[in-house]
């Protein structure tokens, strides 16, 4: 094979010009920077785009529920205003009503004399037979009750 060159080519080529079955170096290193840089915006996309759910987990807000859902909808729906909302919903701390009236309701049982039900507190999701037993429970409580409440007359 003869190695000289075309009669209208330069004499200095410049390095990036590879000869005829070499590995172009310049295109493999091409690659590997574009494949690194697409990798590295996809991760930062994903990280910023997951940003009002990490603040609601971080602070135990009680609405991390909707701001994760919110979060998957701008991701899926390229929608940008469920982000922004859920990044607003991820700062604001809604104010918690349950604890407060809790403790009214317990401290109105407390000063109506009647024991604090636990048991209907609870949801049991249990079948149909506990229900029986729960009524049957309540038949006893109610009549217990009535036996218990002295008389006037």
């Amino acid at each position: 094979m003869n190695n000289s060159h075309h009669p209208s080519a330069p004499h200095h080529l410049p390095g990036f010009i590879t000869a005829p079955g070499d590995t172009d170096i310049l295109m493999v290193v091409v690659g590997i920077v574009l494949i690194a840089a697409v990798l590295m915006v996809g991760n930062l996309y994903l990280r910023l785009h997951s940003l009002p759910e990490r603040m609601a987990h971080k602070s135990q807000k009680l609405q991390f529920e909707i701001v994760a859902v919110l979060g998957l909808l701008a991701l899926f729906t390229h929608i940008h205003l469920f982000w922004i909302a859920a990044l607003l919903l991820a700062m604001i701390d809604l104010p918690d009503f349950g604890t407060p009236l809790r403790r009214i309701a317990g401290s109105v049982e407390k000063i109506a004399g009647a024991p604090p039900d636990d048991q209907a507190a609870k949801p049991t999701g249990e079948g149909t037979a506990h229900a029986v037993t729960a009524e049957a429970r309540d038949t006893t409580k109610a009549s217990a009750a009535k036996s218990e409440v002295p008389s006037h007359a």
